[in-house]
């Protein structure tokens, strides 16, 4: 049963993430993204879900639109 439910939760993880990575989608969020997330890494899949939930954390300092986006993409 834990061994299924941690594959759903991957799963949908991964479907979330698939969907995220066209960039046009994600621009509300980029003034914030360059304020509080880490670039050092690039735009890989783990560093946009680090990304993500870092700006969740603070969302109360992004901007309407950009929170929109991470409920959109399951951060929020």
């Amino acid at each position: 049963m834990r061994k299924s439910l941690i594959a759903a939760f991957f799963l949908g993880l991964s479907i979330t993430a698939v969907g995220a990575v066209d960039m046009k989608d994600l621009a509300p969020c980029k003034p914030a993204a360059e304020r509080y997330c880490d670039r050092s890494g690039g735009t890989n899949i783990a560093n946009l879900l680090r990304c993500g939930a870092a700006l969740a954390a603070r969302s109360h300092k992004v901007g309407n639109r950009c929170r929109e986006v991470l409920r959109r993409y399951g951060q929020l």
